[in-house]
């Protein structure tokens, strides 16, 4: 371990060796920004013609093989697949002979820690996991994000220092993560980056059903501001018609997505209804306004003349 714990680049032995067990989106990024610090990939096993590419790309001449063959000539070896293969994938190695003692395996998925590694364990490996909390292309465009990105990091405590010390190597930065906390922190991941995706692109669709020739430029500035804004300042960055109680506007809202987007009307009130329980309890939403807000958020107004909360209401 004396290899991860030396801060000068001198006083470290020879690099190690890396291999990578799914050449899906995130496993060649990692292998390759770990090249750059000095590490060597001799190999990467990927099933599909995707994969395959991805590989070709980012880590080229660098051979293909089945996972076992990975595991028998790195020293380092990245499990990047999909988390409900992971468990499998674990087992399958350490009860074939496969993982060697003194060998580094590394998982990154979000929602496990350390403990799937169990049977490698067993078998002598050294179990860690590192997760970038970031989305990736599977194009060099990865490695040049993953600096200053956040690692999730879950290890035992002897390997602690060995878990962050790659994390700074590969140009992120470490979180450490308990390994009982690792779903709720992964949960919190993906109702961030993953339901924005959805959000965002669900919006530019709306606006060229409006009309906008180019809702990525308009969106752009907006989103942009209202990130900032959020990581700034959380609930009091909320604006807009629910923040504010315009039950009219959120109404008619309401009406033009069950007419044009009926698909997107059950993210649109959920959304919605979250926003007003946030903006109430941070102060900003009037309680003599919410009352026809949420009537309308629970369908007893739609936007028709004469329903409480609808256009004539706006302020």
């Amino acid at each position: 371990m004396s290899a991860f714990q030396q801060p000068d680049p001198r006083d470290r032995p020879a690099r190690l060796t890396v291999g990578v067990v799914g050449a899906g989106r995130v496993g060649p990024a990692l292998a390759a920004s770990l090249q750059l610090a000095g590490h060597r990939p001799v190999a990467v096993s990927g099933v599909s013609d995707a994969s395959r590419r991805r590989a070709a790309l980012l880590l080229p001449d660098v051979p293909l093989m089945p996972p076992a063959e990975v595991l028998r000539h790195a020293d380092l070896v990245l499990l990047t697949v999909p988390d409900d293969t992971l468990p499998g994938l674990v087992q399958g190695l350490a009860e074939t002979g496969a993982v060697r003692p003194g060998q580094l395996l590394v998982h990154t998925s979000g929602r496990y820690g350390a403990k799937v590694l169990e049977p490698a364990l067993r078998a002598g490996a050294l179990p860690l996991a590192l997760h970038p909390a970031m989305t990736f292309t599977g194009t060099p465009v990865d490695v040049q994000r993953l600096a200053g990105c956040s690692f999730g990091v879950t290890a035992p405590d002897e390997l602690r220092l060995a878990a962050e010390a790659l994390v700074i190597e590969m140009g992120g930065e470490p979180e450490w993560i308990a390994e009982e906390n690792r779903p709720l922190y992964h949960a919190a991941l993906a109702l961030g980056a993953n339901h924005l995706v959805t959000l965002v692109a669900q919006s530019m669709e709306l606006l060229r059903a409006a009309g906008v020739e180019a809702p990525d430029r308009m969106l752009g500035p907006l989103l942009g501001a209202a990130l900032d804004n959020a990581l700034r300042s959380g609930d009091a960055a909320l604006t807009g018609p629910v923040a504010r109680g315009d039950a009219g506007t959120v109404a008619a809202h309401v009406a033009e997505l069950r007419r044009h987007a009926p698909q997107t009307v059950a993210g649109y009130l959920a959304m919605a209804r979250a926003t007003a329980d946030r903006a109430l309890a941070h102060g900003l939403l009037k309680p003599e306004l919410a009352e026809d807000l949420l009537g309308v958020l629970a369908g007893r107004a739609d936007g028709a003349p004469g329903s409480p909360g609808t256009e004539g209401d706006a302020g």
